[in-house]
């Protein structure tokens, strides 16, 4: 046995001692420590979970061109026969995991990592291929019916254990190689305790029988598990070949170019060319440029054709390797003695089982760690994917609606928010308001032909009221501009003699002085004819809004749910129920637009005062430049602080000589009411009209956002879960239940991502229970 002395003496010599029939290939007894037996165990198992998927787990592949000799070599350090036939025998990946036991047998299982259509599964299934195996002859057979069985997915299992192969037709739709794998559990006494992964070889062009893809799919293959840092990759170069012809060495150097995870293997050395003997020696000594490995090279020598039909065993195979390296040239006489190591199966077995268990105990910490990120990293993805389908869809629907018609309740009645229901509605109807506020005849209390001469001052007693009505309480952005760029210009002036001659051309059978109420009515008739125009803009306005508002909420609450036609329906559903809200508002708004048709109003109090300030305004203005030295005083006129003064003015003596007579109540403003004026009953029906203006539009103003509100915003949620539930049918005897099954069916992208993910779940987490069991 090798001493465990690493000196380049002590190996040489030991390499060179014959091995006997009752040697064990590799570390099968005292040279591998019981830690890294357990090391190779639970790596086999973390395959076993198929967590190689999602972690980079150490593996040793062995891969080499078709005929290299790679079948032979898993012979040699397996011990057992693997199907021989012409052209490629290894159809699929065999997985071989080797231990030391005191009885010999052989598990043969199938472990299926993709569907029929070569998907990836989320989980692989490993399933036992027939029983236990104790007699190593019947290996060969049991690893050729398990390789059919998985090139034909479509054939019961049992027919390939059972049934004469010759009696199987083959599938011509079936694949000629499979990424499944042969998974074979050998242990027995003389075996080593190592892993690997044999893969099928290079071939240059598919065969006849063979499908036109076949050369890429076997690179693909390979290239799948040789490209993982984690993998050993475990070269067969034939030396009957010139190397620079193999596409297996290519392809090695094309994933590690370096060579450090490389080990090679020269084959068939009894096949050397004559004259090429030193090239091969070269590789032994590790010194051809762009072909040195960290982990060097090692030559093996596998029984030929001939000896394979004579059934030589293994043990005499091993002792005639050992033969021909110790009496046959090159390696017998002209390679150094430091060298002798890298000959020999045994010499690879022992270096393969310590570079593996050296990555194993190099990778298991950081394993650790990545498959707790992973289970971190996967937890979250699944938390981010919508809610699972219960089993119960009708009572899922049933709270999701109660769910969003509470929510819906609560926004329209408001929420603390910038961008709440009521803040978005607002700048709509404040932009109401001042439409109707611009509607306010503009009476002139001069002639239309003295126009240019006089101007009319705003009135002071409707400052405090009208800035009020412009303060929203907020100011939202681009509202209050846009607001007034649209704002009409000043509406058209109505002058005095066009009032008068409008009265005087209305009376019928009037007593001289008196004038029909149709002239007031006539002018208030334009003013409110206005006002149907910016009501149905403000409803329409509103409607946009608590559309948009509503249906972003129908999204939010039902857009993870299933395959989004719930969502759809119900946002018909609330489409239609706004329409039907719309048009309720948009009734009551011609309901209320017809009610101003005829001036009605019982605020006799405001009227009155309306009146009376508006006389006096309009008198005022006209007596500014007829009587003005009088009006100047009016307007100049402070009223004393004390109730006796030694100095009075003219005005405040006819003021409080007012008061002595038993007038009380009237200031400096309303004389001028007392002044006669020809056009005295124009500028009554210009008060009159003016007046009912300033109660009816503040009435209006009012009205028509209190209406809308309550038909299209508040009113949108009466009965809104029993129209939700009746137009979807989801209580309905007879197809309720399918129907509520077809509103629940989830998204097949979301599905197939959730079982991805939990099975990746059940992967990682199953792998973090082996390592954590070690």
């Amino acid at each position: 046995m090798m001493s465990s002395d690493n000196s380049p003496t002590s190996v040489a010599t030991a390499a060179a001692i014959p091995i006997t029939s009752t040697d064990a290939v590799g570390l099968a007894n005292a040279q591998l420590s019981d830690g890294r037996r357990r090391m190779l165990d639970l790596v086999n198992r973390l395959h076993m979970t198929g967590v190689q998927i999602d972690i980079d787990l150490p593996q040793i592949a062995v891969i080499g061109n078709q005929s290299a000799g790679k079948s032979s070599l898993i012979e040699s350090i397996s011990g057992i026969t693997l199907p021989r036939a012409a052209g490629m025998c290894t159809r699929c990946p065999t997985e071989c995991s080797m231990s030391n036991s005191p009885k010999w047998k052989c598990i043969v299982s199938l472990r299926i990592m993709t569907d029929s259509a070569g998907q990836l599964l989320g989980e692989p299934r490993n399933e036992q291929f027939g029983d236990v195996i104790y007699e190593k002859s019947q290996v060969e057979d049991r690893i050729r019916r398990a390789q059919r069985a998985l090139l034909h997915p479509n054939i019961l299992r049992s027919k390939f254990l059972e049934e004469n192969e010759e009696d199987i037709v083959d599938d011509p739709s079936a694949p000629t190689f499979s990424s499944n794998c042969v998974s074979l559990k050998i242990s027995g006494p003389k075996i080593a305790d190592l892993s690997f992964c044999d893969l099928p070889g290079l071939i240059r062009s598919s065969s006849g029988e063979g499908s036109a893809g076949d050369v890429e799919h076997v690179e693909r293959l390979v290239e799948s598990y040789i490209k993982k840092p984690s993998c050993i990759i475990l070269l067969a170069v034939s030396c009957e070949t010139d190397f620079q012809n193999q596409g297996a060495l290519q392809m090695a150097k094309k994933f590690d170019p370096n060579g450090e995870r490389t080990v090679g293997v020269l084959t068939k050395p009894d096949r050397i060319s004559a004259g090429d003997e030193s090239l091969w020696v070269r590789f032994i000594r590790n010194d051809v440029p762009g072909y040195i490995l960290s982990n060097s090279w090692y030559c093996v020598k596998q029984p030929n054709s001939v000896q394979l039909r004579e059934g030589i065993t293994w043990e005499q195979a091993r002792l005639k390797e050992n033969e021909f390296f110790s009496m046959t040239s090159p390696w017998a006489d002209k390679l150094e003695p430091m060298f002798q190591r890298y000959l020999r199966t045994s010499n690879l077995v022992e270096r393969l089982s310590r570079i593996l268990s050296d990555l194993i105990s190099k990778r298991l910490p950081e394993i650790h760690k990545e498959l707790e990120n992973s289970i971190r990293t996967t937890r979250g993805q699944l938390g981010q994917l919508p809610k699972a389908p219960s089993r119960d869809p009708l009572s899922e629907i049933t709270a999701l609606i109660v769910h969003f018609t509470t929510d819906l309740s609560r926004h329209l009645e408001g929420v603390p928010q910038k961008d709440g229901l009521p803040q978005a509605i607002r700048p709509a109807q404040v932009a109401f308001r001042k439409a109707i506020r611009r509607t306010a005849p503009n009476f002139k209390p001069f002639d239309k032909s003295d126009a240019k001469m006089h101007t009319l001052a705003r009135p002071d007693f409707l400052d405090n009221e009208e800035e009020a009505d412009d303060d929203t309480g907020e100011k939202v952005e681009g509202t209050e501009d846009k607001s007034e760029d649209n704002a009409p210009s000043e509406p058209i002036a109505i002058h005095i003699d066009e009032v008068l001659r409008q009265a005087q051309e209305s009376r019928t059978r009037e007593l001289p002085g008196n004038y029909p109420y149709i002239v007031q009515e006539r002018y208030i008739r334009q003013i409110t004819d206005q006002w149907l125009e910016p009501a149905k803009a403000l409803c329409d306005q509103v409607h946009v809004l608590v559309s948009e508002y509503v249906l972003r909420m129908v999204q939010e609450h039902f857009r993870d749910f299933g395959m989004g036609l719930l969502e759809r329906q119900i946002h018909v559903i609330m489409q239609e129920h706004l329409k039907n809200r719309l048009e309720a508002a948009q009734s009551r708004i011609d309901w209320l637009f017809e009610l101003e048709l005829r001036p009605f109003t019982l605020n006799t109090h405001y009227m009155a005062d309306y009146r009376e300030k508006f006389m006096a305004h309009y008198k005022g203005a006209r007596h500014e430049h007829s009587n003005n030295a009088l009006m100047q005083q009016i307007n100049s006129y402070n009223a004393p602080t004390e109730t006796w003064s030694q100095e009075q003015t003219p005005l405040s003596k006819v003021l409080s000589g007012l008061v002595q007579v038993g007038i009380y109540g009237v200031e400096a403003t309303d004389l001028p009411k007392l002044l006669y004026d020809p056009m005295e009953p124009a500028l009554v029906i210009m008060a009159d009209v003016r007046a009912y203006f300033q109660v009816a539009y503040k009435r209006f103003a009012d009205n028509v956002p209190l209406a809308v509100d309550h038909e299209l915003v508040r009113g949108l949620e009466k009965d809104i879960f029993d129209i939700i539930v009746s137009q979807l049918r989801i209580y309905s005897e007879a197809d309720g239940l399918q129907i509520c099954q077809e509103l629940a069916e989830e998204n097949p992208y979301t599905a197939g991502r959730r079982e991805e993910l939990t099975k990746k779940l059940e992967r990682i987490q199953a792998a973090s229970r082996e390592l954590s069991r070690f």
